[in-house]
């Protein structure tokens, strides 16, 4: 049997596609209209309905509640900050950065918590999470990345390892170095996703899918089956926000692909040594991020086509066969003895990128229209800290959250095509290419990649 190419995800396909919830039948009125069914909805209806338990307040998705990025990445439950420290101290200092990190990391054990309470059987493990170096190039980038944090304030729990320490956890093939954080957990997305889900309706709060969302104006969201008439209209969909009439280039759809591995036998795990359940991760610049899964396989992703032309997003999580190839071959070079384990499973998914490349969270009390999303890649922890931000900011409530230095940020919008097509393929060419002569002995990152850097904004 050969390798299976979409079909949504692994995650999706281990625990079965859910049943359909009901669609909006016609117009409808309630007080807080939700657009997106993923983690950042799911968690704003949920913190919504714990600070007003008498708000109507509706989730519409256009799918199935998790079918995008919700139901399809790496999970990791990461406190990794998306975007750069730089942007947000620019109009915060240095006190801003470090609220946000220090909201990231008590996150990441809230969502633990959640789990717990409500009953989520989500594989939920907290072992840190690794990432390696496995060339001189990656090691000088890996120790500047240390240095920046601690000139931060940030990190201080953030250890580096030697090869033989590394060894002690996993073996990874060329590893040189690797920085360790306790702020990570391993999750099973789609059972994460299913439970916020089901804890979310048992709160009071409507779910609708099947319902494509086409306009959002104040006070009404258009959708393909009626509209939704609400005074608080929230907009949630992250790398699907080029679907809605006017957001074409707010945010730019970036496509990541994954690859899961058959249960591997003891033999093998034996030989690669991941006793634990540590998230993996690299400092290439095209980098990748891997899982070992709670049935014993290897989970990996990483950048196949980046972007698609005009926004344009994946058809049901299938993803290029070069991609796959390209996943697969990381895979080996990191752990030779995966080399004879079948590849079950590839699919891709899109994430939302602003053109500062930095997450915000925002709403509007003169219109009633809010956002949150752009989580750059980094958005299973996020879209936590999002959610519960955007929900003291539609109930007009000031908390430490609301003065983070992600919210109401102002953020131009991307180029029109061919550009910003042109500039996103430039620069993760430029990385890959960075990434070849790193691996050849280059003994200090690559200035191709800050090239890619500037060219983008990133």
């Amino acid at each position: 049997m050969g390798v299976i190419n979409g079909g949504v995800s692994f995650w999706w396909q281990q625990i079965g596609i859910p049943e359909p919830r009901e669609s909006l039948d016609g117009d409808l009125d309630c007080d807080v209209c939700i657009v997106g069914g993923g983690f950042s909805g799911l968690w704003t209806a949920y913190i919504l309905a714990a600070l007003d338990p008498g708000l109507d307040v509706v989730v519409l998705e256009a799918e199935f509640v998790g079918f995008g990025a919700s139901g399809r990445n790496g999970g990791w439950l990461s406190a990794e900050l998306s975007g750069s420290k730089e942007r947000y101290g620019r109009t915060h200092g240095r006190e801003g950065v470090t609220a946000l990190v220090a909201a990231m990391e008590r996150a990441v054990d809230e969502v633990v918590e959640v789990c717990r309470v409500e009953g989520v059987d989500a594989d939920v493990v907290k072992h840190g999470v690794l990432y390696v170096a496995r060339s001189p190039a990656q090691l000088v980038r890996m120790r500047e990345g240390l240095a920046d944090d601690a000139r931060w304030g940030i990190g201080d729990d953030q250890v580096e390892l030697t090869a033989d320490e590394i060894g002690e956890r996993l073996r990874v093939e060329g590893a040189l170095g690797a920085t360790f954080s306790p702020h990570c957990a391993r999750v099973h997305p789609a059972k994460l996703v299913s439970g916020v889900a089901a804890a979310v309706e048992r709160r009071g709060v409507r779910i609708l899918e099947r319902t494509r969302a086409q306009r959002i104006d104040p006070g009404v969201v258009t959708t393909d089956r009626g509209r939704v008439r609400a005074p608080r209209i929230l907009r949630c969909l992250e790398g699907y926000t080029a679907g809605i009439r006017g957001q074409r280039r707010t945010w730019l759809p970036m496509n990541s692909a994954m690859i899961v591995s058959e249960p591997l036998p003891d033999a093998v795990w034996d030989e690669i040594g991941w006793a634990g359940a540590e998230l993996l991760g690299d400092h290439a610049n095209a980098y990748c991020y891997a899982q070992r899964t709670a049935d014993g396989r290897i989970a990996l992703g990483g950048r196949g086509v980046p972007y698609r032309f005009a926004s344009r997003t994946d058809a049901d999580g299938q993803t290029q066969d070069w991609t796959v190839a390209s996943l697969t071959g990381i895979l080996h070079d990191m752990f030779p003895a995966t080399r004879r384990a079948r590849i079950d499973h590839a699919w891709c998914g899109v994430l939302g990128v602003p053109r500062d490349w930095c997450a915000s969270v925002g709403f509007d009390p003169a219109t009633g229209l809010g956002w949150a999303g752009g989580y750059v890649g980094s958005g299973l922890t996020t879209t936590h800290v999002a959610g519960r931000t955007l929900a003291d900011l539609a109930t007009g409530r000031e908390s430490a959250l609301t003065a983070l230095p992600w919210v109401n940020r102002a953020v131009r919008r991307w180029e029109p095509e061919p550009l910003r097509w042109l500039g996103v393929r430039a620069m993760y060419g430029l990385y890959r290419e960075a990434d070849r002569r790193e691996s050849r002995g280059l003994e200090r990152p690559s200035r191709l990649a800050r090239l890619g850097n500037t060219l983008t904004g990133r």
